[in-house]
């Protein structure tokens, strides 16, 4: 038997994302996009082969001239340079990672912010710089240890995620830091709706099938959140981007596959028809 996750794939903000950058590349000559618009070296590749043209820097990019901003988001001198620069500016950014800013605009005159997130990912980047002075990103309990007198000169902090954090390793954190803070504490569980859902399929899927296949950019957050935690459950769970980095050899029995929020059905439904065989 090989099951597909039903959760597997494109979740709604990738969707909204690649629609308008398709909807982009039609309309205008030429468009240039920060960063990977999503982190998927088939989504990525697709967009080249249709005349996108993907930088690491402003820097590499004409004034004038349309740049789109990622899904991630970006950081927000970015944006005020883009627009001194006089670029058109195609807002990529996931809605719910979008909205991560609205809640620290909340916040911002009185509290202490904590982003809890991965470091060095682009969301988690883009999102702190929208924090203000008072704020740390934290990954693991070390960076808790490292704050928790500097918050507690504060009357009030408010804690957000990066959305595609693990929400188990996030409530504990958080009880971490409810545990040692003294104040006014504001718990914002802002990892969104689709990576708790798959999470939560993937953890339930591990558990009966001998074999996973987790299926996603090898910069994928979201996609090595999925891998960790079906390895948690099943002994045989296989990483991959695509059909060619998967060992068939390797699987065996019942299957079942899983792909993150930036995989496309294709890639999907490629690796489903070569097991099923």
């Amino acid at each position: 038997m090989v099951e597909i996750g039903k959760t597997a794939g494109f979740c709604a903000g990738v969707r909204i994302c690649v629609k308008q950058l398709k909807k982009e590349v039609k309309e205008a000559k030429k468009v240039y996009c920060l960063g990977e618009v999503v982190h998927n070296k088939d989504v990525v590749s697709d967009f080249e082969k249709s005349g996108v043209i993907f930088v690491e820097s402003l820097d590499d990019v004409p004034d004038n001239s349309v740049v789109a901003f990622r899904a991630h988001g970006v950081e927000k001198k970015v944006y005020e340079e883009a627009k001194k620069r006089g670029m058109r500016i195609v807002d990529l950014t996931c809605p719910f990672v979008y909205s991560i800013r609205k809640i620290v605009e909340l916040f911002l005159d009185n509290s202490y912010i904590i982003l809890i997130a991965q470091k060095t990912h682009p969301e988690a980047l883009s999102t702190i710089s929208f924090c203000g002075d008072n704020c740390s990103i934290v990954e693991d309990k070390s960076d808790i240890d490292a704050i928790i007198d500097t918050i507690n000169n504060f009357s009030q902090v408010a804690i957000v995620s990066q959305t595609t954090f693990n929400e188990e390793k996030f409530n504990k954190y958080c009880d971490i830091i409810r545990k040692n803070y003294k104040g006014n504490l504001s718990i914002n569980n802002t990892i969104c709706a689709a990576t708790h859902m798959r999470q939560e399929e993937t953890k339930k899927m591990a558990k009966e099938f001998d074999t996973m296949i987790i299926l996603g950019g090898s910069n994928s957050s979201n996609t090595q959140k999925l891998y960790e935690i079906s390895s948690m459950y099943c002994k045989n769970t296989l990483l991959c981007e695509n059909i060619k980095g998967l060992d068939l050899k390797k699987v065996t029995g019942n299957v079942g596959i899983m792909a993150g929020a930036s995989t496309p059905s294709n890639v999907i439904y490629e690796v489903y028809e070569a097991v099923n065989k």
